[in-house]
């Protein structure tokens, strides 16, 4: 081979040797840019801390009126008036509707016009009797006679009986032609129109009882005795709450917890009271009900945000001054790992994913943790996205944030409400 060729050779493979080097060192250094290599990740950090802290359950429930009554006749007739105002409320015995009442008037007459005939054969009756039995005319009188005219007697007072009943049930079936409202509520829209003949299976408007009205609503069918012993020592307060979290009507009072619970949902449903002066709660209506437990005394309580959903339940990000060797315990157990304290920012940090167990929320923004955590353990708050067991982590200046790439975005998944909800 000529020097020329050698010296081509060993080119080509020096320029190999180089490309194959910038490939390596390339992929090389991207592996340590990655989180819990290299670059640490931005993240915000928050002590578990010990508050008391209203305990609270949250969900969905529906307005439902305590009483709804579709008011229908009870005799049947032309209806000649309406006595009320579509959407207005009225009151318990206000006439609201008028039936033509002559035909029964008709009938009561018949029926007292009856009750005095009967009354003078009655009186002509007792006469006869009363004369047959006088001992001046007594011996004169059959026997079979006076049986006779003692029966007419009783005939008589039976018919009389008879009259009697007859009118007062014209007179109750009278009574039916003015229509009164059964309850205090507000009028819906009339079903029918004056001039129409009703029926007994006719409904002429539905009332509506607004003041008290309840929500209907469920939970968990795991809460229930711990709602039952709340309830044991006083009254449980019910707030109704807006889509951004605040309060519409919040004077509730739970006031039944149904006895049994749904099989199918694993879900008791339970009754709260509002007074509703202000009708802001409305039959049917759509609501985001909290049921408040009482307070808890010297709980761990970390920000909402922080708990996280997994595969094996709930968990934070805790942070650790040691680089984890593996993943956390399941079930709540806290290794001893070297965990942050508050204000440890300055060392190398890391994190490890730690399964928790939930309680109640605490307030607006807090969570309450019963098993997993202790007073002072550092968790992540905001910033996990990024994060995966044993990266590095630094803490971000308030109010920063951290960017979030849209390819990362479309896979975070949902931060968890801070609410017991179900």
């Amino acid at each position: 081979m000529s020097r020329t060729k050698w010296i081509l050779t060993i080119t080509g493979v020096v320029i190999v040797a180089l490309v194959l080097w910038r490939i390596l060192s390339s992929h090389g250094g991207t592996a340590q840019a990655g989180p819990g290599a290299g670059t640490p990740v931005p993240v915000t950090m928050v002590p578990a801390a010990l508050q008391n802290v209203p305990t609270y359950l949250m969900n969905h429930g529906t307005v439902t009126p305590i009483n709804t009554v579709n008011v229908q006749p009870q005799v049947g007739g032309e209806l000649m008036k309406l006595d009320f105002t579509e959407g207005d409320p009225v009151k318990q015995g206000q006439v609201i509707a008028q039936i033509d009442p002559r035909t029964l008037q008709g009938e009561l007459d018949q029926a007292t016009g009856k009750l005095q005939q009967d009354e003078a054969q009655l009186e002509t009756a007792k006469a006869n009797l009363e004369r047959s039995s006088n001992p001046k005319y007594a011996p004169y009188v059959a026997q079979i006679d006076r049986i006779t005219q003692r029966n007419k007697v009783l005939q008589y007072q039976a018919a009389v009986a008879a009259d009697n009943g007859s009118i007062r049930d014209v007179r109750v079936q009278l009574g039916f032609t003015s229509i009164t409202s059964p309850i205090d509520g507000v009028a819906g829209i009339r079903q029918v129109t004056p001039g129409n003949v009703v029926t007994t299976g006719s409904t002429i408007v539905t009332i509506t009882q607004m003041h008290p009205i309840d929500v209907l609503f469920t939970l968990p069918g795991k809460y229930l005795d711990e709602v039952r012993s709340a309830q044991a020592k006083g009254p449980l307060s019910v707030v109704i709450l807006n889509a951004s979290g605040g309060v519409i009507e919040g004077d509730g009072v739970l006031k039944v917890i149904n006895n049994q619970i749904d099989q199918n949902t694993d879900s008791c449903q339970l009754k709260a009271e509002f007074p509703n002066s202000d009708n802001k709660l409305f039959p049917g209506q759509y609501a985001n009900v909290r049921l408040e437990l009482g307070v808890q005394t010297g709980v761990l309580v970390v920000p909402a945000a922080a708990v996280q959903r997994g595969p094996d339940g709930d968990y934070v990000w805790l942070v650790t001054s040691k680089k984890p060797a593996g993943r956390a315990l399941a079930g709540g157990g806290v290794r001893h790992i070297g965990t942050a304290a508050k204000g440890d920012h300055q060392r190398a940090q890391y994190v490890t994913m730690q399964v928790v167990t939930t309680g109640g929320e605490a307030g607006d923004t807090g969570q309450i943790i019963t098993k997993g955590l202790k007073s002072g353990y550092v968790v992540v708050a905001t910033g996990q996205f990024r994060l995966k067991e044993g990266s590095r982590v630094t803490p971000m200046e308030p109010g920063e944030a951290s960017a979030l790439p849209a390819s990362i975005e479309a896979k975070t998944p949902q931060k968890r409400n801070g609410a017991r909800e179900q």
